[in-house]
């Protein structure tokens, strides 16, 4: 399956159905009176949480959605049936947005969440409706209501506690398939990784969800590479492991670089808690990994791990601080819900 992340897709609400204009005419009953019914409420467009979708793929080869009009009235009182709703399914972690990108409308973060983005019209009143003691045979209905139509952007930011980020050819993917099940695309050539990975990483009685994002390099933010519209995927992330390459000269740089990319998308994504991890320390002499880690502690100021994702070296303590970091944001996001709804006054 091909992973899609954005989609733009035009949506219109059902039409309210007409009024109906009818007189009652039966044997033996002389003033039979107005009985048209009212018309049917035009149908909803929704969007839906769902499970067991991890992209917007099928969103590329259907992007018109419109909802059902409701059914005129008719003669006999009888109302016209509501129209049917359009349902959009969106895999867990979707943002629906205006069309110009920048307006939120909903973002869906859990299985079973709607959200209805645009009404059905209402259906019009039958001449019944308009019977009164001076005016007991009207002639005239309402129309029903017309339905609403724009267009939308779907985004998809995938749900993970923690992302790796880092240069090309730093190990990530390697990192994802050696502590999870996860089978990404491992090759020695740049941007393997096309699309973000995710994986279940389970470490003595814990689990948790790590995702992996298509290298970083410098000029990303200007759509060098393959840019920086991957980073999204990482924005709800409670940690993030930045992977360097050990085997390069200049790990300082390297570092500073992707730094200074995820500061300039976004500076929240930027003060996220980071774990910094030095790779493929197998390729290197024990007195340079030690001079490199004190390197990356200095610039850093974050706890620095030296590992070798291909021979699972020192795997198990990177995993165990992304645990600790997990829940102590866990804690902190308690604690302040607490306070929220505790009195700001003492008895």
């Amino acid at each position: 399956m091909k992973f899609l992340d954005q989609a733009k897709v035009y949506i219109r609400s059902g039409d309210g159905g007409g009024g109906s204009v009818s007189f009652l005419r039966e044997k033996f009953v002389e003033f039979g009176g107005p009985n048209g019914g009212n018309g049917g409420r035009g149908g909803d467009v929704v969007a839906e949480c769902v499970d067991g979708l991890n992209t917007l793929i099928d969103y590329r080869y259907q992007q018109h959605f419109r909802a059902s009009t409701g059914t005129h009235g008719m003669g006999k009182n009888r109302t016209g049936a509501n129209g049917a709703d359009v349902v959009l399914r969106v895999p867990v972690g979707t943002q629906i947005f205006e069309e110009d990108r920048e307006t939120l409308i909903a973002d869906l973060t859990e299985v079973g969440q709607r959200v209805v983005l645009l009404s059905g019209g209402n259906g019009g009143f039958g001449n019944a409706h308009f019977k009164t003691s001076s005016n007991q045979a009207p002639r005239h209905a309402n129309p029903g209501q017309p339905g609403i139509e724009k267009a939308i952007w779907l985004r998809l930011k995938l749900i993970a506690d923690a992302g790796l980020v880092g240069q090309p050819n730093a190990g990530k993917s390697t990192f994802l398939a050696a502590v999870s099940a996860a089978k990404p695309k491992i090759a020695d050539y740049p941007f393997t990784t096309l699309h973000p990975n995710l994986g279940v990483v389970k470490i003595g009685e814990r689990d948790f969800v790590l995702a992996d994002i298509p290298g970083l390099i410098e000029g990303a933010h200007e759509g060098i590479g393959i840019g920086d519209r991957f980073l999204g995927h990482i924005e709800r992330c409670n940690v993030l492991i930045h992977l360097i390459d050990g085997t390069q000269e200049d790990i300082k740089g390297a570092y500073k670089a992707i730094r200074n990319e995820l500061f300039l998308y976004d500076e929240l994504l930027a003060e996220k808690p980071e774990l910094v991890v030095l790779n493929k320390i197998d390729a290197l002499p024990e007195d340079e990994v030690k001079e490199k880690l004190k390197t990356l502690k200095r610039i850093s100021k974050a706890p620095v791990f030296g590992v070798s994702a291909a021979t699972h070296q020192g795997l198990d303590a990177v995993l165990y601080a992304i645990i600790d970091v997990i829940d102590r944001n866990k804690a902190e996001r308690e604690e302040e819900a607490r306070r929220a709804i505790q009195p700001n006054w003492a008895p």
